[in-house]
């Protein structure tokens, strides 16, 4: 692993209305920002182990998720640290969580879990509507996690 290598990832299906949530973050943070050499921005969408390089490479990796926490539909919320892997794991959080969860699982057990993990995700209010966008909840809450991502990314002095 490089000194720092910081991987921004976006997580989620956006057929399903708002579990593209992610997705839409992280194409903004891609689209509107100039990142130094050390940053990558990724589209993880629903891959899975493929993601696993990914991870083991960073020294820092900030996810981009919805999260089903049982709040009201459009709270945002961002953890870091230890507390990242029990929203990943809990019951019903998100439709492709047992992948991710593993892919930290097996980065762990391997000994390349990224020292620094942040989670910003937004409580969904709609995930069953196939082929839709974002839900007009979500969609009002993508400039709030665009900031939420960059002052995360300001904790750990990246930007």
């Amino acid at each position: 692993m490089n000194a720092q290598r910081v991987v921004v990832m976006g997580l989620g299906n956006l057929l399903w209305a708002d579990e593209g949530f992610g997705i839409r973050v992280a194409e903004r943070l891609y689209a509107r920002y100039h990142w130094p050499e050390e940053v990558e921005i990724v589209d993880g969408g629903t891959q899975g182990l493929n993601l696993l390089g990914y991870v083991e490479q960073a020294s820092h990796l900030l996810l981009l998720d919805a999260i089903d926490y049982g709040l009201a539909p459009g709270s945002l919320r961002t953890y870091a640290g230890e507390k990242i892997p029990a929203y990943l794991s809990a019951k019903k959080m998100s439709l492709h969580q047992n992948s991710f969860s593993e892919v930290l699982a097996l980065a762990d057990i391997r000994g390349h879990l990224p020292c620094h993990i942040a989670l910003v995700g937004l409580q969904p209010a709609h995930l069953d509507d196939y082929g839709g966008s974002l839900s007009e909840i979500a969609r009002g809450q993508l400039p709030a996690a665009e900031q939420a991502a960059l002052a995360q990314l300001a904790a750990w002095g990246i930007v």
